[in-house]
């Protein structure tokens, strides 16, 4: 184990109460908020040890492939200006906490894909599920971390940004100049109005409808209901917007981006564990949903010549999806080679081993294997080996089963459905029930779960035949491999319970805030019951080594995370439940807290 910095012992009531004043990257300026320390040289990032699999050119295709997200053209944002003036894309988005990828034109996360000069701007996996913390002015590179980012902010101002271009014919002439050239003909411009006044609609709808008050903050975001909105809100209308602007609700449940190490092994997964996973059919169905809520085109039109009545894709039409199936089979083969992060601390290997005992304890005696250990879990189609993961009601924050609970005008998906699985969508609809619809008909009908299913099986469909020749009708286990990934009866139980799923804690150290919400700072304050945990904390990269999470100062860019207590466990921001392990000694939580650095 690499001993770059340690901090020794001390009391765990001296380690929350005196955490050390650590610092975090220096930017230029701050969507949230941040101070501007003096500039000084900083070391080189450490990349920490995520297995031998993790190579760098892994982590350079993680960083850029493309999923199909298609957020804005590239060339406009190109010419955007931020606020004061500079260009929109001159610090790399690094005032949102997005990270440098060197040599490319977006940061780490984002993609630029499309024919030559019709480039669209885009997200990937990478840009909500890559870290960077620091302990003092080293930083520490977490690849598959949660992402200490401020995406709300990023969607607020570049929409900020259109409107500034569009407020005077003068501003639009000089940004459409920009973007076409100085002599563009005015037809065109005429349409490139037309164009940038349709985006502006579109997403402007979806911040009026849906952003909250107050911000998610750095390192959170609603992502349920950004994938329920931009589904059911900007995609089942009528051309030539597609809105149906009464089913984009508040996206007040706000989560932390989970860690992807180990998250293909599961067999159930997001966080309120409504999803069947551990092989590359569910991670393809899990994906394709994601897509949705990242920007994704998805145009589905009524069809009597199409799969169960709908043509989900739209192939070669102007509203073609956008979705890029084999980049998702990609990306899901990517995500199985990212290791946990060894912590790079030194560890008082005694007092870990005192801390394992602990760890193995019942969780009623403060243990933590029964609920996070490694034990097998059911097997997924076609035959794969995955990890158990628990799904617990252990009195947490409440607010995201309300949102899985939403219904909607199903617009072009009404009567739509899996012919022999599921029932013909009606209006009203679950937002949930029409999001499997979309997905697993989409999937279908591309063919994309030929591959899927292939992989898992060590074997390779034939390049030169399409998907839909070699396996024109998927088997019933197929259809219903789709249909579990979005398990209505696990999204709304009928008992009532408000169950989350319990992840296997390698690298747990590197993922702070905890709990699904993001609502507790550490995983010491996590040992303490609700009443005594932190009500409010900054979220930020700085690191405190002794509390095993977010350092009490945070100099770089950082937003306050105020949270409610178990009055109020609807609030999305609760820091109740979770009671394990707040009974044993300080000593015995030092210890576990020792071990933890070890997973």
């Amino acid at each position: 184990m690499r001993s770059t910095h340690y901090l020794g012992k001390v009391t765990l009531a001296a380690s929350i109460a005196t955490s050390l004043v650590l610092s975090g990257t220096v930017l230029a300026s701050s969507a949230v908020g941040q101070d501007t320390p003096a500039a000084a040289v900083a070391p080189a990032i450490v990349f920490l040890d995520q297995g031998s699999a993790w190579t760098d050119a892994a982590r350079s295709d993680f960083y850029s492939r493309d999923q199909g997200s298609q957020m804005i053209p590239f060339a406009w944002l190109a010419a955007l200006s931020a606020a004061d003036g500079q260009p929109f894309l001159g610090d790399q988005l690094a005032r949102y906490g997005y990270l440098p990828n060197p040599g490319a034109d977006l940061p780490v996360g984002f993609t630029k894909a499309g024919p030559a000069g019709q480039e669209m701007a885009g997200m990937t996996c990478a840009a909500c599920h890559t870290r960077q913390i620091s302990v003092g002015p080293q930083q520490y590179r977490v690849d598959g971390g949660p992402a200490l980012v401020d995406f709300q902010a990023l969607l607020s101002d570049m929409l900020d940004a259109v409107d500034r271009v569009c407020a005077t014919d003068a501003t639009f002439a000089a940004f459409a100049a920009t973007v076409l050239g100085a002599n563009a003909p005015k037809k065109k411009v005429t349409q490139f109005r037309q164009d940038v006044d349709l985006w502006y609609l579109r997403e402007n709808a979806l911040r009026t409808g849906a952003y909250p008050t107050p911000l998610w903050g750095v390192g959170r975001l609603d992502a349920v209901s950004m994938i329920f909105d931009r589904l059911a809100g900007l995609d089942l209308g009528k051309s030539p917007s597609y809105l149906i602007q009464s089913n984009i609700k508040l996206a007040d449940a706000p989560v932390r981006y989970p860690f992807l190490w180990n998250a293909p092994k599961q067999d159930y997964t997001q966080w309120p564990g409504f999803a069947a996973n551990g092989s590359d059919i569910y991670g393809l169905a899990r994906n394709t949903g994601e897509v949705v809520g990242v920007f994704g085109k998805f145009r589905p039109r009524k069809s009597i010549f199409h799969l169960f009545g709908i043509d989900f894709l739209n192939n070669g039409t102007p509203n073609e999806t956008s979705v890029q199936f084999d980049g998702l089979l990609k990306l899901e083969n990517l995500v199985k080679l990212i290791g946990a992060p060894k912590w790079p601390f030194a560890i008082d290997s005694t007092l870990a081993a005192r801390g394992q005992a602990i760890f193995n304890l019942p969780d009623s005696q403060g243990g933590c294997a029964s609920c996070h250990g490694v034990t097998p879990g059911i097997k997924r189609l076609p035959g794969q080996s995955t990890w158990a993961t628990p799904l617990l009601d252990v009195g947490t924050d409440t607010r995201q089963y309300d949102i899985l609970a939403r219904e909607s005008d199903p617009g072009v998906l009404k009567g739509a459905h899996i012919p022999f699985l599921t029932k013909p969508i009606k209006n009203p609809a679950t937002t949930f029930s029409l999001l499997g619809v979309a997905v697993g008909g989409a999937i279908l009908q591309s063919g994309s779960w030929v591959p899927a299913i292939w992989h898992d099986l060590g074997a390779k469909p034939n390049p030169n035949m399409s998907m839909a020749i070699q396996a024109p009708m998927p088997s019933d286990d197929v259809k219903k491999a789709l249909d579990d990934s979005f398990n209505e009866a696990a999204a709304a139980p009928a008992d009532g319970k408000h169950r989350y799923e319990s992840r296997v804690l390698f690298g747990i150290w590197a993922t702070a805030p905890y709990l699904h919400n993001g609502s507790v700072a550490s995983l010491a304050d996590l040992l303490r019951p609700a009443s005594q945990r932190a009500a409010s904390f900054k979220v930020g990269a700085a690191y405190d080594t002794q509390a095993v999470g977010l350092a009490a100062v945070q100099p770089g860019l950082n937003s306050d995370r105020v949270t409610t207590g178990c009055e109020d466990l609807n609030s999305g921001n609760s820091r109740c439940g979770h009671e394990f392990g707040t009974t044993l000694s300080d000593a015995d939580k030092l210890a576990l807290l020792e071990y933890l650095k070890m997973l």
